[in-house]
């Protein structure tokens, strides 16, 4: 078994902090959550590198398109959603529960929506092996993950973990006033990490920055047809 310990403290210092990832609150938790613990087995070497992480083993099948987002790429995702301690984040795909460990450690509530069983089921049993006061904060719900879950909104912050080609109205009703969302839209071969701001019933968008992300599930454009 590798030095996972010094291997969580290279990747903080080499790739997130060089990254201008400041907010200490960020670094705190990314260096203490055991990223070796919510990837597959076959896959925790590769845990620590800056790269995305295929969230399946040559005993899952179907989930080669989901992965663990690259940490740089995840650490400037959350500058971007500006947390403050007491808010509600959803967070949509939450995959393997990396990211759900890791918010849980500066916010107060986090919603996760999956809709993958197994995945799910991989989450829980990570999760479950955090500190108590981290694991209490975070709940799993499976469906949808265009729909988000509007049951326990609104959200102050929601993370969309992965890339979509657009973000459907219904999932962005679900901020409050004020509330940011934040993940990759993917527009044709380009991704970009954005951040839409509820204000009103308009949503302000900012593109941050060029990312790459894996493609989430449910989020296709409805086919048309033009004669």
């Amino acid at each position: 078994m590798g030095d996972y310990a010094l291997q969580r403290k290279n990747m903080v210092e080499s790739q997130v902090r060089p990254s201008d990832v400041t907010d200490r609150r960020i670094i705190r938790a990314m260096s203490n959550v055991p990223r070796e613990d919510f990837v597959p087995a076959a896959a925790r070497p590769l845990a620590y590198m800056d790269e995305a992480i295929p969230l399946h083993d040559s005993r899952t099948r179907g989930l080669s398109a989901r992965t663990l987002m690259a940490p740089r790429t995840f650490a400037k995702l959350l500058v971007l959603a500006d947390f403050e301690e007491g808010d509600r984040v959803l967070i949509v795909g939450s995959g393997c529960g990396y990211s759900a460990a890791v918010i849980a450690e500066i916010v107060t509530s986090v919603v996760c929506v999956e809709t993958d069983s197994a995945l799910l089921a991989a989450a829980r049993t990570a999760v479950a092996t955090l500190p108590p006061v981290t694991a209490a904060r975070i709940t799993f719900h499976q469906g949808d993950l265009a729909a988000g879950f509007a049951d326990r909104g609104p959200y102050h912050v929601i993370v969309v973990e992965g890339a979509v080609p657009e973000l459907p109205p219904a999932l962005l009703q679900q901020l409050s006033q004020g509330g940011r969302c934040v993940g990759v839209e993917q527009r044709g071969t380009v991704g970009h990490a954005t951040v839409w701001r509820r204000v009103g019933e308009t949503f302000a968008t900012l593109q941050a920055f060029e990312a790459t992300a894996g493609q989430l599930p449910g989020f296709a454009k409805p086919a048309t047809f033009a004669l």
